[in-house]
């Protein structure tokens, strides 16, 4: 019968000998040096499981109760010789995975600039790292590449034994950027950007996927990358700069709607201010960019200018943006002063007058700016409104 079972469990070991142990397999010199902290950490600390498990199983078998040769002692309850290798073993080893983790931490922190291409090669004085803006949209990967003027969707490559500078951030919900050949896992958030740091030390055709579970097209949501030597990252550059598409601000609101398994997209031109406005939550027209916002109110804000900053965004209330739910996003282009509210003034939507400018609404004697924005929020006062009176000191 036991051989029974072990015939049975043939086929899971053949199903086993296809697996792909890619991190353990690295092609990037970051990868590889992530890949030795956890086999060297796996090995401290097998140095502890092995000798307790196989203790385990020896004092079962030696103590049974059909052994009667076995000592028995029980009013044994204490040995130093014992305690002393129980505590200063396990201490030991935790003092060396602290050191490693502690070392390997700041060593491969994600910001860190590369400082070497290889264990033997540094990183030469004239080589500038290759800049890659990364964003994880719902559920695919926007890559921009400034220094080419290209961009791609799904599709990333670099060249070999030149370093790489990921900027990485989200439209939406969080996700995490994850190239296993290439280096370690870094989390996309919206209106944050993360910075990854990596090299490829050999051609590789690998995949890399998002790690964090980010809504229904999650498992669709991966991209080939691709380690290139410089002729052939050269013809791939000038492949993507043979598409007719250019990606725009108004083309990126498109790309960015939810969509799944996307093919491979390529942009010949990009917007170079795209990226900064697509993390400071800015890119539709006429939105306040939230470094602006900050920065007012850094400053400790503009009065009641300053309630145009609590405007609910579209992506932290009912809906993200271009999806189907959620009512049509709004914008605050003008706001009442003190003055205008004590004499009663009544605002309306305005409508636009000849030439595309909206006409000058009544009784506030200026003409509201031209704003291509999808809607007006106006600030209604009922006519018997009056300001409230100055409030007494809470101290008094």
């Amino acid at each position: 019968m036991r051989r029974l079972h072990l015939i049975a469990l043939l086929p899971l070991a053949a199903a086993l000998s296809g697996c792909n142990f890619v991190v353990l397999a690295p092609t990037g010199d970051v990868a590889a040096q992530q890949r030795d902290l956890l086999v060297i950490s796996t090995l401290l600390m097998l140095l502890i499981i092995i000798p307790v498990m196989a203790l385990t199983a020896f004092f079962a078998w030696k103590y049974r109760a059909s052994n009667t040769t076995a000592r028995y002692e029980p009013e044994w309850s204490h040995s130093t010789q014992m305690e002393l290798v129980i505590w200063s073993a396990p201490l030991l080893i935790i003092i060396c995975l602290g050191a490693l983790t502690w070392m390997g931490t700041h060593l491969l922190d994600p910001w860190r600039p590369l400082d070497r291409i290889s264990a033997d090669q540094p990183v030469p004085a004239d080589v500038k790292p290759l800049d890659v803006q990364v964003v994880a949209l719902d559920w695919k990967w926007l890559f921009i590449y400034p220094e080419q003027g290209i961009a791609t969707v799904n599709d990333l490559a670099a060249p070999v034994d030149r370093p790489i500078r990921f900027h990485i951030t989200a439209s939406s919900v969080m996700n995490a950027f994850y190239v296993p050949t290439l280096a370690g896992m870094i989390y996309a958030m919206p209106a944050m950007r993360t910075e990854l740091n990596a090299v490829a030390n050999s051609p590789v055709d690998s995949r890399g996927f998002s790690s964090n579970y980010s809504g229904a097209g999650f498992s669709g949501m991966s991209f080939r990358f691709r380690a290139l030597d410089d002729a052939a990252f050269a013809a791939w550059v000038d492949e993507a700069r043979t598409s007719e598409s250019q990606l725009t601000r108004a083309n990126y609101l498109e790309l960015e709607r939810p969509s799944q398994n996307v093919p491979v997209q390529r942009f010949a031109a990009i917007d170079p201010t795209l990226f900064d406005a697509i993390l400071n939550l800015c890119v539709e027209p006429g939105k306040m960019c939230m470094s602006d916002m900050m920065a007012i109110d850094a400053k400790g804000g503009q009065d009641m200018a300053s309630v145009t900053n609590t405007l609910p965004l579209t992506y932290d209330k009912h809906s993200r943006r271009g999806t189907v739910l959620g009512g049509q996003a709004n914008y605050v282009v003008g706001i009442c002063t003190p003055e205008d509210l004590s004499t009663a003034l009544t605002l309306s939507a305005a409508k636009p007058a000849r030439g595309g400018d909206l006409a000058p609404v009544q009784g506030a004697g200026l003409p509201l700016p031209a704003l291509n924005a999808p809607s007006f929020t106006p600030i209604r006062l009922p006519s018997s409104a009056a300001l409230p009176g100055p409030r007494r000191p809470s101290n008094s």
